[in-house]
């Protein structure tokens, strides 16, 4: 009798084994210089590393497990590497790359759902299921920052709104007040390069998730400050 693939058999898996991983690095890279090329912003390794640790540190603010924050962590890391594939849906396809990568490295299944779970629902249309997908949402749109932008040709900014958009946000941080019950998206945006309300009409749709995230598992409320103002 085949006594394997117990619960007690399968990996640990932390951020550090995937980072490890020479499949991992290439989708990384090859998912970023194909959106790249597309005229899309940054989405490699500053993007999903920094993701990796806004995520951890919601669950850490809010008192989840050492292992709910890794896994978060992982989710995060792993979140875009479907962008390789391409880049309509690319939540669904990272999630069956995540998948398959991870049950190669005998990742605990139930470890694995919560993950893939994760970083399927984490674009707009999404539904997160579980606070590691909130977390999950909640730091993938919260990077908005000009160092995402790739060129700075005024006939590039003049043509690609998102490209404009985080080329005027000058700072952006993601707080967590767990006493308060509010979890806040600071934003200090350049007037002279993009407005207040223009950024707040584009990124309307990724503000509702973040509101949904937020309430749904962690009830507490999302606000969107943005030059001091609170939007949101």
């Amino acid at each position: 009798m085949n006594t394997k693939n117990t619960k007690n058999e399968y990996s640990k898996i932390t951020l550090a084994n995937v980072k490890k991983s020479p499949i991992v690095k290439m989708f990384i890279k090859s998912a970023d210089n194909y959106l790249g090329e597309i005229g899309y912003t940054e989405h490699g390794k500053r993007h999903v590393s920094l993701v990796a640790s806004i995520a951890k540190t919601v669950l850490l603010r809010l008192g989840y497990s050492k292992r709910y924050q890794e896994l978060a962590e992982i989710a995060g890391y792993m979140h875009d590497i479907g962008n390789i594939v391409n880049r309509h849906d690319h939540g669904q396809s990272s999630a069956l790359i995540a998948m398959r990568l991870l049950k190669d490295l005998m990742m605990d299944p139930e470890e694995i759902a919560l993950i893939i779970s994760a970083i399927g629902n984490h674009e707009q249309t999404g539904d997160p299921m579980n606070p590691i997908a909130a977390a999950l949402v909640l730091a993938d749109k919260s990077d908005v920052h000009k160092t995402r932008v790739r060129s700075l040709r005024r006939n590039a900014l003049d043509h690609n709104i998102h490209e404009r958009v985080n080329y005027a946000v000058k700072k952006s941080s993601l707080e967590v007040n767990k006493d308060k019950k509010i979890i806040s998206l600071y934003l200090v945006i350049n007037i002279q390069k993009f407005s207040v309300m223009e950024y707040f009409e584009i990124f309307m749709d990724r503000m509702h998730i973040c509101k949904r995230a937020a309430e749904d598992f962690f009830d507490c409320t999302f606000e969107l400050i943005i030059n001091e103002r609170q939007l949101l």
